[in-house]
Formats: structure tokens, C-alpha cells, sequence
């Protein structure tokens, strides 16, 4: 086959398909050109999940009339002039390639007007095709509708995800931009439902609530280190806040948004001691560095960059939050009775112990304990049950986590959080099959969802009201958890459900309504279940075993971990050497 040049039709398609993958990328560069414009600002209107419509207006500079048709042009730009410029570039944009990609895969009317002129000008272009160019009224600024983005790309419109998929992906964006630049207006209306309308006052703490919930914005902890080489800023979590993944973590260089995996992975270790395995913090990290030390020329997105020196930039971001951390540790606090030989307890009552001072009990019995013994203590397993385990001697627990019984045929040790889950999964199985009583609560939880999290959760609803939680809306993006299942009536908080959403909406592709309901009831009992590293009493731990005897898949968590590893007398008497091993 011969060399040949390709047409610019082909060529701007596949320019395109490198800066435009998905309608957050459009929106992307369309609010980056406002904010480079000096607007104070932006709004944002989303159709069909940004498919059928993609409208933003702002009230910056503007196009002159004459620059219009130019806009939409590749490497036509006016925030640099010379190779030199790449070396100090303080705008977001600067290669002049965003209008024109957006204009070859789309249907583009753009209408504007320049602080110098009294009268705009309206483009309209079809698929990298001009159609005409007028002059109109219009106000200060611009405007851009993006419509049936990628109809002229099938292979590219075959790969976007759902509607809801994509919104959460606009929603975020739109967030984020808003956290970043806290003094602009921004505004995000979807499928005709204002989702976000920020006062542009400075306070990021209001756009974090939008972000997470109050509760959350106001747990925030400020990271600030200036330093004559960079400045860091931003926000992280307190250790008790955390998330399943590391999703919500995100990190800002010069004011674009930016994926970094040494400083994500820098910002993890900081936590290295204070949080669980598997839990990860919030963090919203602003890094102001000189441009000539930054390289956002390497990505055709530019959601990547390269530090002249990253070692020390990671270094800097971890040294600031840990700064955030030990600020918001509070002091140990003496215990003078535990050195003096004061402690004395009430005649006739036994002794507490010193080691684990008394702490509310972890497990809820859903019946007195007194009368579940009563029943559960001489029961025999279940007939039917897969794999069965037999009744057990409970003999204590190591570690705050495993918990050691005795079996006929030697020792068992059970790992507590394991085991509450798959008893926790089987009583919600219960619960959606017999329709068992809710337990209202006392004073109902207000959940206030992001864009995300409220599609997923209407998503669910169903599924929720079926295991036995009530819920409903209460304002404008917050709902109301009136009840819970009864038997974790004392354990739920909303960072349980929080999880459960996040945990759903990693399945890409959107899974089925079974699987989903599936995945949803899992993660609810994964964050309800008790933890690793909770001291258990003995009737807890008796209780827990009882539980677990009676359950129909009692050796596998729902996430099909192991519950509990045997050890046979047989094997005992080999690890000791004993003689007549059977």
C-alpha cells in the first residue's frame, strides 16, 4: 500500500479523538476557554447525558467578529505566539486545537460578542463543515451548543457509557472547576433540573457540601504549606472519613485538573499508620508552581503533566498533609488513676479490666441475649446449609480480630468482620423475602448526595425500601433515611450507604438490575459489618458464632472471602511433632 496523505476530514477526526473522548471532555474545554476569557460566569446546560446537548454561556471577552471563523480552526490561539511562550504559560488553554476538535465531531453554533463591539457574531458549523457566519445581538461573551456529539463517529458514540454515566462525569467536573476557581458563579442545569448554582463568595467549604454532604465539608481539613519554591493547598479528610477507593482523590496544578499517581500514592503514605487497609481519604490538593517548572505539554488533554523535579514536589504534598493531620490530633489525655493505685471497684463487682476499658457493645442483638442463648446454645445445624459448620466452643478472641473457637475436630479461628458480613447479607436476604419491620430512627438521617450519587441512588431505591429502609426527599437534593433494617438499626451512618453508591458505580459496564441489587447489598453489609481491630465481649463473640452457625454459606463472606480457617487436631499434632499422628 502506498504513502499517502490523509484528508482533513480523516485528520480532524482523528485530532478529535484525542482531545474530545467523551461530553465531559467537551465541557472541559469549553469551561476552560470561559475561565482564560476573564469570566466571572459560567453556565452550563447538559442534555442526554451531553449527547444531544451541550450548551455553555459565559460573560467574558468574547470573540471579535473577525476572529470567529479562525476560532474553529486547528493551532489557531491567542494565549501563546512563540515556542518560548510553552515555557511560561499561565492560561489553560494554548494549543488552539479544543474549538476545532469539538466543531469535526459535532453540530456547533457558537454566538458572541467582544467587550470592543457593539454587535456579535453567530457561526454554525456542521461536522468541520462552516455554514454560515452572521452578525447579531447578543450580550458580552459567548456561548456554545454542542449538539449529537460523535454522530459522525459511530466507533467513537459505540464506546460513551450510559446517559447517567456520562451526567456523573459532567456533574464532577463542573464541581470541581467550582472548588478550584470558588470566586466564579458557575451553574449546571441537567435534563432541565438545576443540580449546582455556586454564589462565587470564596467559600469552598459550601461547594465541598455540594461535593460530599455538610457533615463532610465540615470535617474538612485545611492543607496549607507555602514555600518559596511551590505552594500547597487544598483539603483532606480527618481519618475517621474515608472512602472505599481512591476516587476521591484529585489533584489541581496551576489550575487545571490533573492525574498523578506519584502524588496520589505520596498523599496515601501520609496516611500510613492512621487508616484501616482498604480505606483511602478525601483529598482535594492544589499545587501553584512555577510554570517553567511544570511541563502541561505532554498529554493531548493536558490531563497529565511532568515536574521538572516530582521527588520534591510528592515530598511537599505529603510533608502538607501531614502538617493537616497532626494539627487536628487532639493530645493524649494522662489518666492519673492508672498509675496512682487508685482504682477501686464497688464490693461484689468484678474487676474491669485495664487493658480494654469498657466501650459500647459493637454488635446489635436483635433479641435479648439471655433468651437467644437460650434457643440458639443446644440448636443443631441447619439442614440444607452449604457446607455446615458444627456448634462451637467459643474460647476468646487475638488481635481485636479473630475470634478462636473449638470444634470437634480441632481448633477454628474466625475472622469477626468476615462473619458478620455474611450473617449481616443473609438477614438482608430475610428482610427483602419476608418483608420484615424497619426500624424507624429517633431522629431521621439526612443524606445529601452529589450528581453522582443521587442518579445511583435513584437507581436503587427500590431495592433499599425492600431490605427495609424508608426513605424520601427532603428539599432539593437531600433525602430523608427515616428507618433502617431493624437488626442495624445502631450501626448504620450514612458513610455505609455513601460506600455502597461509590462501590456500585465502579461496574463498568452498568451491570444488571440483579447484579446491581447484588453488589449494593454486599458493600451495605461490608460497611455495617463490625471491623478488625473491635474488641468484642464474650457473649458478642458467642453471639456472633451462633449467627454464623445458622447461616446457609456460613465459611465465605458475600465477597467470597474466607470466614474462618480450620485447624484439625491432625494437624496440630504434626506442627508439634507428636507421636501417633492420625
Amino acid at each position: 500500500m502506498s504513502i499517502k496523505l490523509l484528508p482533513e476530514s480523516v485528520t480532524n477526526k482523528i485530532a478529535a479523538g484525542e482531545v474530545v473522548e467523551n461530553p465531559a471532555s467537551v465541557v472541559k474545554e469549553l469551561m476552560e476557554n470561559a475561565i482564560d476569557a476573564s469570566a466571572r460566569s459560567i453556565r452550563v446546560r447538559v442534555e442526554g447525558g451531553g449527547k444531544g446537548l451541550i450548551a455553555i454561556s459565559d460573560d467574558g471577552d468574547g470573540i471579535p467578529a473577525d476572529e470567529v471563523a479562525l476560532a474553529i480552526t486547528r493551532f489557531a490561539t491567542s494565549k501563546i505566539d512563540s515556542i518560548e511562550d510553552l515555557q511560561r504559560i499561565h492560561s489553560l488553554g494554548f494549543r488552539g486545537e479544543a474549538l476545532a476538535s469539538i466543531a469535526a465531531v459535532s453540530s456547533l453554533r457558537v454566538q458572541t460578542r467582544s467587550r470592543a463591539e457593539t454587535e456579535g457574531s453567530e457561526l454554525i458549523c456542521e461536522y468541520g463543515k462552516v455554514k454560515s457566519i452572521t452578525r447579531k445581538g447578543f450580550p458580552q461573551g459567548s456561548r456554545f451548543e454542542v449538539r449529537d456529539l460523535f454522530a459522525n463517529v459511530p466507533a467513537r458514540m459505540k464506546f460513551l457509557k450510559l446517559e447517567r454515566t456520562e451526567r456523573s462525569r459532567i456533574a464532577d467536573l463542573v464541581l470541581f472547576y467550582a472548588l478550584a476557581y470558588p470566586f466564579l458563579h458557575f451553574t449546571l442545569e441537567m435534563e432541565g433540573r438545576t443540580m449546582l448554582q455556586t454564589a462565587g463568595n470564596g467559600n469552598q467549604r459550601e461547594i465541598l457540601a455540594a461535593m460530599y454532604d455538610v457533615d463532610a465539608a465540615r470535617q474538612m481539613l485545611e492543607i496549607n504549606l507555602d514555600e518559596p519554591e511551590c505552594r500547597i493547598h487544598g483539603f483532606c479528610s480527618p481519618v475517621g472519613l474515608t472512602r472505599s477507593n481512591r476516587r476521591d482523590i484529585h489533584f489541581f496544578v496551576n489550575g487545571r485538573l490533573v492525574q498523578d499517581v506519584q502524588l496520589s500514592s505520596a498523599l496515601v503514605n501520609s496516611y500510613h499508620s492512621y487508616l484501616m487497609v482498604g480505606r483511602f481519604p478525601i483529598a482535594i490538593v492544589f499545587v501553584e508552581i512555577a510554570p517553567t517548572e511544570v511541563d502541561i505539554n505532554i498529554h493531548p488533554a493536558k490531563a497529565e503533566v511532568r515536574f521538572a523535579d516530582a521527588r520534591a514536589i510528592s515530598g511537599k504534598v505529603a510533608r502538607a498533609v501531614r502538617l493537616a493531620l497532626m494539627a487536628s490530633s487532639p493530645a493524649p489525655v494522662f489518666n492519673a488513676s492508672l498509675w496512682t493505685g487508685s482504682h477501686s471497684e464497688s464490693p461484689g463487682q468484678p474487676e474491669k479490666s485495664l487493658l480494654y476499658p469498657e466501650h459500647p457493645s459493637v454488635l446489635q442483638f436483635p433479641t435479648p441475649a439471655a433468651e437467644m442463648f437460650k434457643e440458639k446454645d443446644q440448636a443443631q445445624p441447619a439442614l440444607g446449609l452449604e457446607n455446615p459448620i458444627p456448634l462451637l466452643r467459643v474460647i476468646g478472641q487475638v488481635g481485636g480480630t479473630y475470634i478462636v473457637a473449638e470444634g470437634p475436630d480441632g481448633l477454628y479461628l474466625i475472622d469477626q468482620h468476615a462473619a458478620h458480613e455474611r450473617v449481616l447479607y443473609e438477614q438482608l436476604l430475610v428482610n427483602r423475602l419476608q418483608k420484615q419491620d424497619s426500624q424507624l430512627l429517633l431522629e431521621p438521617l439526612l443524606f445529601a448526595p452529589n450528581a453522582r450519587e443521587a442518579e445511583l441512588l435513584v437507581s436503587v431505591e427500590d431495592t433499599l425500601n425492600e431490605i427495609g429502609f424508608q426513605m424520601e426527599a427532603f428539599g432539593p437534593n437531600t433525602y430523608s433515611i427515616r428507618a433502617v433494617p431493624a437488626f442495624m438499626s445502631h450501626t448504620f451512618s450514612l458513610s455505609i450507604l455513601r460506600d455502597a453508591l461509590h462501590e456500585l458505580d465502579e461496574e463498568d459496564p452498568s451491570p444488571v438490575a440483579k447484579e446491581k441489587e447484588e453488589i449494593l447489598i454486599r458493600s451495605i453489609c461490608k460497611g455495617a459489618a463490625v471491623k478488625g481491630g473491635s474488641i468484642l465481649s464474650k457473649e458478642e463473640q458467642e453471639h456472633l458464632v451462633r449467627q454464623l452457625e445458622s447461616c446457609q454459606n456460613p465459611r465465605t463472606c458475600p465477597h467470597g472471602r474466607p470466614t474462618m480457617i480450620h485447624l484439625s487436631v491432625d494437624i496440630l499434632e504434626r506442627q508439634f511433632g507428636r507421636k501417633g499422628s492420625r
